[in-house]
């Protein structure tokens, strides 16, 4: 214990960030039981896990609009379809590897699970760059590499349980919230970094004598691998496991020593409204399932509508979503003044409103159709060719071998999508409006979702809830792209943005009928 400082002793309360004492008009007072390099490092170590969580999303997010011109480079076989199982095998790994590594955490040092899964996302980042050297099944191999990445990305549930047992009461809320805010922030400004590797082209810089192709599609993940070095330095360097009661008196720690007599133990009584939590999970679900289809249809959907080439559509979808993540940046600071007079979950009902309008300007209105991609086929001279040929994707040249040097790459609807027949265009101001709209309510409802979630658990243990939260958020980036490659594919825009609308519809209606529910622990049992 520091000099001149006693158990027991009276003190201001410390904000949570550490810039000094909170107002003593705000009547908050805890016994001070930890000395201040105590603080300081529990706060260090909170903001590593800060660190382990932006790159955690950002590994699911640096390729997303990459992926699919990447895939069609490597693997001619591939296709839409392809394409969903691709993206949903990131949450897959997540969603195996959350329980595996929390349950490793319970037992042993946090450290050692987050340096594991953070090796991991390294090497499956490094394997994504040499996806294209085998001679065949590359996509595959594309299949393996993301879901690697994904089991790497499993330390979220090490990460929130660290910070639930790293903070008190009322440190925990800002906590959680800051947390999810990282790893929104990391899935929105993933894209940004892919734009600014679109300069290097698809060409790029070849070392022969390693095999590595140096271009727009690699660069961000061998980026992705040198940030989870450094994640893996500073896990090694900074961090220290710390554990503090509700009050913020120190409990033991593996790895942090403590003086046998400020152990502390905690009594809760009272039960959890698991009506509430189960709806928060729900409405948690159906938010990145949006935010899921939204990231992964971007690059698709203007190919499409818009006859963007490959390297156009990651290109200007960077830049429209690295807009997005400047909007929602500014989103994340307001939504924290606002909350204090409208409450979260007046800021919840907003946000999912704001959400259901972006995705319903989505829909189809006009009449002009989109440009067909047969059309740039049938005004090619294919003396060989028969009629039916014609109809053949340009890509599946296993089925349609070209009897002239085609170097021209594709661009339009395809014609094997049969509604881009009948469909009108999604006009690109409805597109970007939808982008302002999703990029303004995404961001609002992440954090209060999770804001509201920790009022609810209070001083509960959060580890096995908090797992159940990232399940709901692996199972929706699973079935958002799932969705996207089987609805958008067969059925077109229409069909696709008209369902999302009706389940964010669903997810309202719950939120009214438990509206009255999503109150904090201790409001609940009139402790505050």
């Amino acid at each position: 214990m520091a000099a001149g400082r006693s158990r027991g002793e009276r003190e201001p309360l410390l904000s949570p960030a550490g810039d000094g004492p909170l107002e003593e008009g705000e009547g908050r007072y805890r016994d001070i039981v930890e000395t201040q390099q105590h603080y300081k490092s529990r706060w260090r170590s909170i903001w590593v896990m800060y660190i382990t969580m932006f790159l955690s999303s950002i590994g699911f997010s640096i390729v997303i609009m990459s992926i699919w011109p990447y895939l069609q480079k490597i693997d001619l076989t591939a296709d839409a379809s392809f394409l969903g199982w691709v993206i949903a095998s990131y949450s897959i790994g997540q969603m195996v590897a959350s329980p595996l590594f929390g349950l490793w955490s319970n037992y042993r040092p946090k450290r050692e699970p987050l340096v594991v899964s953070s090796a991991i996302s390294v090497a499956a980042n490094c394997l994504y760059a040499y996806v294209h050297v085998p001679a065949s099944h590359n996509k595959f191999y594309m299949l393996v590499a993301r879901a690697l990445v994904g089991f790497g990305a499993g330390n979220v549930a090490v990460v929130r349980s660290y910070i639930a047992s790293a903070t008190s009461l009322t440190e925990r809320t800002s906590a959680m919230a800051n947390t999810s805010a990282c790893q929104a922030l990391g899935f929105i400004l993933g894209p940004v970094f892919q734009t600014c590797f679109t300069l290097m082209g698809e060409k790029g810089v070849t070392w022969k004598i390693i095999h590595l192709q140096l271009n727009m599609y690699t660069a961000p993940v061998l980026l992705g691998a040198l940030l989870g070095v450094i994640n893996i330095i500073l896990i090694f360097a900074v961090f220290r496991e710390h554990q503090v009661d509700d009050m913020g008196r120190q409990c033991k720690s593996i790895n942090f020593e403590v003086e046998e007599s400020e152990d502390v133990s905690q009594d809760i009584q009272g039960n959890i409204d698991h009506v509430a939590i189960v709806a928060i999970n729900f409405i948690f679900f159906v938010i990145l399932f949006g935010f899921a289809i939204f990231e992964t249809i971007a690059t698709p959907l203007t190919m499409d509508m818009y006859s963007w080439p490959r390297k156009e559509a990651v290109f200007y979808n960077g830049i429209i979503l690295g807009g997005v993540g400047i909007e929602s940046i500014i989103v994340f600071m307001v939504v924290k003044i606002i909350s204090k007079k409208t409450g979260e979950r007046a800021l919840l009902h907003g946000g999912l409103i704001i959400v259901l309008v972006g995705f319903f300007i989505l829909l189809p209105w006009g009449k002009k159709l989109p440009n067909i991609q047969w059309q740039d086929i049938k005004n090619n001279s294919i003396p060989r060719a028969t009629f039916s040929e014609m109809f053949t994707p340009l890509w599946n040249t296993q089925t349609m071998q070209l009897p002239f040097n085609h170097t021209e790459e594709p661009t339009g609807c395809p014609v094997v999508q049969s509604w881009c027949l009948y469909t009108p265009v999604i006009y690109l101001s409805q597109y970007i409006a939808s982008d302002v709209l999703i990029g303004l309510g995404y961001p609002a409802c992440h954090v209060m979702s999770y804001t509201l979630y920790s009022k609810i658990l209070g001083p509960k243990p959060q580890g096995v809830y908090m797992g159940w939260l990232t399940a709901s958020g692996s199972g929706a980036r699973i079935l958002g792209p799932v969705f996207v490659s089987q609805i958008y594919t067969y059925f077109g825009p229409r069909w696709a943005f008209s369902l999302i609308c009706g389940i964010i519809v669903l997810s309202l209606s719950l939120l009214e009928v438990v509206y009255k529910r999503l109150i904090a622990f201790s409001v609940r049992y009139g402790r505050m």
